[in-house]
């Protein structure tokens, strides 16, 4: 069993930063490949981005390509994500998920989710 525990959301306006976190505890961080995804009220899960166990190759949503960075820290259990340039319709729940597939990028490929952290862009 693996607990996930986000951190980081908040308010920001449109423009800026804002950096999650998600702290693994229960298993061996380094076993699991991990990813970032997003839902807003009344739409469906989304993908967002995607680290390998060891960190080398990320995957990232179109939508996020260029503006956003995921990160992991195994020795500190942690994976990162790094908003830039954020928009209004970014504005969602931000949920980490752990599981075997790397790279996966469909929920139903994870096992593991923590609870989220709340993000909300203002325009």
């Amino acid at each position: 069993q693996v607990q996930l525990v986000e951190s980081g959301g908040g308010l920001v306006q449109a423009g800026g930063s804002l950096r999650l976190s998600c702290v693994a505890s229960g298993r061996t961080f380094s076993d699991y490949a991990m990813g970032w995804f997003r839902q807003a009220p009344g739409k469906e899960r989304e993908f967002v981005a995607a680290i390998t166990r060891r960190g080398g190759i990320t995957y990232y949503a179109d939508s996020v390509k260029g503006r956003f960075t995921i990160s992991r820290d195994n020795a500190k259990n942690t994976m990162y994500l790094q908003m830039n340039s954020l928009k209004p319709e970014d504005t969602a729940v931000y949920l980490c998920a752990a599981g075997y597939i790397e790279g996966a990028a469909r929920p139903q490929w994870y096992v593991y989710w923590g609870r989220g952290t709340q993000v909300t862009v203002s325009s």
